[in-house]
This record gives C-alpha cells, sequence and structure tokens, in this order.
C-alpha cells in the first residue's frame, strides 16, 4: 500500500521531515516495482538517509518546496525490477574505483573509492535485499561470498 506524509510506516516516524518525504517516494516507487512493503521500507528509508547525507542544501531545499508524495503518484516501473529485487550484490573494481552493483544490472547503484566503503555499503543492500553480497579482489576474482537471505 503506497504511503504519503500522514499515513506512512511507524518506522520512518523518526526521519526529520524532508528524509521522510523522501523515503516515502522511494517507497512508492519501489512498491511501483513490485517490492514487498518489508523489503520497500528499508532500503526506501536506507536510501532516503544516504540522500540526505549527500545532497547539497539547494537540494534539500527544492525538496522541502517540492509537493508532497501522494499515495496515487504515479512511477515509472522498471520492467528489470522483479529480477533485480533477489539479485545478488556485488562489490567490484572498475575504471579506477570500487562499485556497487546488482548482479544483472547495467549501471552501478554506488561509485567508491575506497573498497571497505564499497563492502559495507553492499552489506546494507544485500540485508535489505534479504541476497548474497559477493566480494571480487582487484584482479577480478571472488574474494568471499556473504550469505544474508533468510529463510522465510
Amino acid at each position: 500500500m503506497p504511503w504519503n506524509m500522514n499515513d506512512y510506516p511507524a518506522s520512518m516516524k523518526n526521519l526529520e521531515k524532508v528524509t521522510r518525504k523522501k523515503a516515502i517516494d522511494i517507497g512508492n516507487a519501489l512498491l511501483a516495482d513490485g517490492y514487498p512493503e518489508d523489503r520497500a521500507i528499508p532500503i526506501a528509508i536506507s536510501q532516503a538517509e544516504k540522500w540526505h547525507e549527500d545532497a547539497p542544501d539547494k537540494e534539500i531545499q527544492q525538496e522541502k518546496q517540492a509537493k508532497n508524495p501522494q499515495k496515487e503518484d504515479k512511477h515509472e516501473t522498471n520492467p528489470n525490477t522483479k529480477k533485480l529485487i533477489n539479485a545478488n550484490v556485488l562489490v567490484k573494481y572498475q575504471e579506477d574505483q570500487w562499485i556497487v552493483i546488482s548482479e544483472g544490472a547495467k549501471q552501478a547503484s554506488e561509485r567508491l573509492a575506497k573498497k571497505s566503503e564499497a563492502i559495507e555499503r553492499g552489506k546494507r543492500i544485500a540485508e535489505n535485499k534479504q541476497s548474497k553480497l559477493k566480494v571480487y579482489k582487484r584482479d577480478g576474482t571472488l574474494q568471499e561470498t556473504l550469505d544474508y537471505t533468510t529463510d522465510k
């Protein structure tokens, strides 16, 4: 069920208002793409918090002034989402940086200078997706696989 600023998951209650607004919008987009609520909520919160940390002040001000998300808002859906929802998360070295990417995705979700930062980010994503994290060495060989799948 989509959310708005008056009706949202309890776990978003303590977020700063602009971060909650972003989390609701991200969460609604994930729901539109077929994510179940129990997976969309932690992903949306994590992504909104990361956005708030990294966004320039101007972008945060624009978000504060933007229209509040509504339950009936339309979101573009990605036909590959169903495949990527359960895809493993990879940490690989590419073009002089460490990337975090879902297996089968065309584009990295993160590009970081340090492998340790990429692994930490990959762990959070894999935990949220309840998938595996595959960490590769700089030479492209598999270093380790961390399993965050659960038997539900």
